[in-house]
């Protein structure tokens, strides 16, 4: 992600999710920003909903004021803001830069998993979401997303994995249930969910492993919101 996104629409989506999968505390949850360089581009401009507290307050009112005054002020809107805000309870943060060098890249996910060694969920935060098969990691953009193999090393240690994933302007359900099967290759038991939004999806793969708190809280955020905010729904059981 880049930090130019903290505290818009996208993002108001994304901490309620990790706030409803967190259990409040009971699920320890690791965010793995994946952050990469600023790129000049206004897409994270979205921001005219935190004007119309009527409209959208009511989807989560602690997380909605926390982003009002994150982004009052362009210096305020950073990534600190959320992780001192300590709205996502028992959370840890992962927020170096990610670049597109393979070596670099390798240290950066060995890191991430001494970082979540005590956590349940770890959450990936792309640019763009998981892998393509054009674009290999090491070359120009990669950073850009997430690999599955990486995906499979978190899964294997026995926890939930959650990950970001924009939309392409393709078939929707189409897209998903091929996300869906990608992921599974290296989650064979997991219990696969997805929450969409308007723009994006966000495909949770539920480690039995990982305790009953974290099904139940899957389960829970499937129905949390008005399906205009997240609609949430389990596409496959092992």
């Amino acid at each position: 992600m880049k930090e130019q996104y903290v505290g818009d629409i996208n993002d108001y989506r994304k901490y309620a999710l990790l706030r409803a999968l967190s259990a409040k505390g009971q699920v320890r949850v690791g965010v793995c920003w994946m952050l990469t360089p600023p790129d000049g581009r206004p897409d994270g401009n979205k921001l005219s909903y935190l004007r119309q507290p009527q409209r959208y307050r009511l989807h989560d009112p602690e997380l909605f004021d926390i982003l009002v005054g994150a982004g009052a002020e362009p210096d305020r809107r950073r990534l600190s803001a959320i992780e001192e805000s300590g709205v996502i309870r028992n959370a840890h943060y992962f927020n170096a830069i990610l670049s597109d060098t393979a070596i670099e890249r390798a240290r950066f996910i060995s890191e991430c998993r001494r970082e979540f060694a005590d956590t349940d969920l770890v959450f990936f935060d792309p640019d763009n979401g998981i892998e393509i098969a054009s674009l290999p990691k090491g070359r120009k953009n990669s950073s850009k997303y997430v690999y599955l193999d990486e995906i499979g090393t978190f899964y294997a240690t026995g926890k939930s994995v959650l990950v970001y994933q924009h939309f392409p302007r393709i078939e929707r359900e189409q897209f998903i249930a091929s996300c869906a099967h990608g992921l599974r290759s290296v989650a064979h038991d997991a219990h696969i969910w997805a929450y969409r939004t308007k723009h994006v999806v966000f495909l949770a793969l539920i480690n039995p492993a990982a305790g009953p708190a974290t099904e139940a809280a899957a389960r829970h955020a499937a129905s949390a919101w008005h399906p205009d905010f997240i609609w949430g729904k389990r596409l496959s059981a092992p």
